[in-house]
């Protein structure tokens, strides 16, 4: 199982509010990764040392970050974004409604790794997992052609006024 390197030295700022939105999503897309290898893994290996951190890693993923990042969307990029793409606004309704089933689909997740941590023998529900890292997949796609299209036309002012309060937020929690 890979851990994700924390001395990465690739890095994205907040002057960049939707190349920070990307990276976000990299992360997502490695932490579902490594929530679809688990029940295979734990098969092969049992709940060791590395399932242990893996999901400690990703449970403060999916607890802290990914909330911040649903915040900076639904509180700034998305409004910004019906300004200049009002177009948009039937795939931001869908994203705020799976927002929701993000959050839900999350907390059965964590239960999992809640009995996985406090049992040794527990294997994790296979569906609860797919079903989870499924709906980021369909999720991530919607948001992606939403952040192109905010590259292309929300003005550049605009975008660092919602970067500065994506830095706001993270410095307040």
């Amino acid at each position: 199982m890979n851990l994700i390197n924390p001395f990465d030295t690739r890095s994205t700022t907040f002057a960049e509010p939707i190349e920070m939105l990307y990276a976000c999503h990299d992360k997502v897309r490695r932490f579902c990764g490594q929530t679809r290898l688990l029940p295979g893994y734990i098969a092969e290996h049992g709940r060791n040392d590395i399932v242990l951190q893996t999901i400690r890693q990703i449970s403060q993923y999916f607890n802290v970050a990914a909330p911040l990042h649903h915040q900076d969307e639904e509180n700034d990029f998305f409004p910004l974004l019906l300004q200049y793409a009002p177009e948009a606004k039937a795939d931001i309704d869908e994203l705020l409604r799976q927002h929701e089933n993000l959050h839900a689909n999350w907390a059965a997740v964590q239960t999992e790794f809640d009995k996985l941590h406090e049992h040794a023998g527990h294997m994790p529900d296979g569906e609860i997992l797919a079903r989870f890292t499924a709906a980021y997949d369909v999720h991530l796609e919607i948001e992606e052609a939403l952040f192109a299209l905010g590259k292309q036309k929300i003005p550049p002012q605009k975008l660092a006024e919602i970067g500065r309060n994506m830095a706001a937020r993270r410095r307040s929690t």
